[in-house]
């Protein structure tokens, strides 16, 4: 059998982006013409939106086997999610600066909320992940819902081999694969309780991931309407906040706490093994041996499954000026129908958030340390705010693009990319399935309590 792997492309042009943006163009126009679905479950309702039938039938499209969609073509599709990521910021950015006001009446709320986020997983994830015996994974797949940067934090910690690792890339693939979905589901059945200040809600939505912001924030805006420029305006700042105060609280509370409070839980498995190792005093060089062993094959099997992560998420890049003009062309079709409409509105709105994101993009890379997304929503926010000459104008424009359109892009793009992740189930293991449902559940209900106990304290 041969062992010689196929080349993998780095880079890519038009050649792997137009299949790909093309597929994604007739899947998001499709889905926004069927609109949204509700369902009564007699305990409420979930509403089922467009960008939720996007992720699904990209889904299904990158897992056919009748026409298969190369891997290469599936990564095109998450180089084009990454930036899509950015023009939804830019458009969440516009509904801050309106929405100021209430931002600062929301006074602390909106920092003390962040202790749900941080805290949530270690609460209720972690204990369950202990009941279902993950082992030492259990400190990786539930100390935070961060994504990318949890990767760093617990190799630099335990290191790239170790259980803990195993378990950061055990809940990175099952939010991957079902995290959009599930909080797009779970919000809106609560929100439909109408139990809950739509703002609380929308602090919840900051889970520090883009598309399960997204996905959450539209069942929310669907249960108040009325009240859709604040809670944009308010997820998008929990989540920007949730997304920076991440690393640091993740490194220096939130890792450290879950390991202890591991250690607590399973102190009585510990103390057993320790007593049964002095039982076996006498054949303890053999016991020893074989400990070691299956220490060596455990790491040997984690870094297996890590390269696995490594090869299937790896990045590949695209021109800017390719993504841009692709996302451009997917975003004004999706809010064309969404208007129900062209317009020539649309257009202007588009140039503007590209305009934004440009400006972001350009201002991360000069100062190398602050995140584009960062600059895109600080200056969006103040450039849309009452004390910009031009607010006025620009927000007409940008207004006309629905937000839900570019969510709907967004998804489409993340659902086509899905398929090289699901071989990837099998190493994962059934326990992370509740427990990252737990632990998504947990961040997002406990962020809202505390919002709305905040709320209520500060006005």
């Amino acid at each position: 059998m041969s062992t010689v792997k196929a080349a993998r492309t780095d880079t890519a042009g038009t050649r792997l982006t137009i299949p790909v943006a093309a597929l994604a163009f007739v899947i998001a126009l499709a889905v926004q013409f069927i609109g949204q679905a509700k369902i009564d479950l007699g305990i409420g309702s979930i509403i089922i939106f467009p960008m939720v039938w996007g992720l699904i039938l990209g889904l299904l499209v990158s897992i056919q086997k009748f026409k298969p969609l190369g891997i290469d073509l599936q990564r095109v599709a998450a180089a084009l999610v990454g930036v899509a990521v950015l023009l939804l910021v830019a458009r969440l950015a516009f509904n801050i600066g309106p929405s100021l006001p209430t931002l600062l009446k929301a006074g602390p709320a909106l920092l003390l909320q962040e202790v749900g986020h941080l805290l949530g997983t270690i609460v209720l994830a972690l204990p369950l992940a202990v009941l279902l015996r993950m082992g030492k994974a259990t400190v990786g797949a539930t100390f935070s819902l961060d994504r990318e940067p949890s990767f760093a934090m617990v190799s630099e910690k335990y290191g790239p081999d170790s259980d803990q690792y195993r378990g950061v890339l055990a809940m990175y693939v099952f939010g991957t694969l079902f995290g959009a979905v599930f909080i797009t589901l779970l919000t809106s059945l609560v929100a439909n309780w109408k139990i809950f200040d739509p703002l609380a809600l929308a602090m919840g939505a900051g889970v520090g991931s883009g598309s399960m912001m997204a996905a959450s924030v539209a069942s929310i805006t669907a249960a108040y309407p009325g009240d859709q420029d604040a809670i944009l305006g308010m997820a998008a700042v929990s989540n920007l906040i949730t997304t920076v105060l991440g690393v640091y609280v993740g490194i220096y509370v939130s890792l450290p706490l879950a390991d202890k409070f591991y250690r607590v839980l399973t102190r009585k498995q510990q103390n057993r093994q320790v007593v049964a190792a002095g039982a076996g005093a006498s054949g303890s060089a053999s016991l020893s041996a074989a400990d070691a062993e299956r220490e060596t094959a455990q790491a040997e099997e984690n870094r297996r499954f890590r390269e696995r992560v490594a090869e299937s998420s790896a990045a590949i890049k695209l021109p800017l000026w390719l993504s841009l003009s692709v996302l451009t062309v997917l975003g004004i079709g999706t809010a064309s129908i969404a208007a129900k409409g062209f317009s020539l509105t649309i257009v202007l709105g588009y140039v503007v958030l590209l305009a934004l994101v440009l400006v972001g993009i350009a201002l991360a890379k000069v100062t190398r340390k602050i995140s584009a997304i960062v600059f895109i929503t600080t200056i969006g926010a103040y450039i849309s705010s009452p004390w910009f000459f031009a607010a006025e104008p620009l927000n007409a424009a940008v207004k006309t693009v629905d937000f839900l359109s570019i969510a709907t892009v967004m998804l489409t793009l993340a659902g086509l990319s899905l398929g090289k992740d699901i071989p990837l189930l099998k190493n994962i293991g059934w326990k992370i399935i509740p427990v990252g449902l737990v632990a998504i559940t947990a961040s997002f209900l406990l962020a809202t309590v505390i919002a709305e106990f905040a709320l209520g304290l500060w006005h």
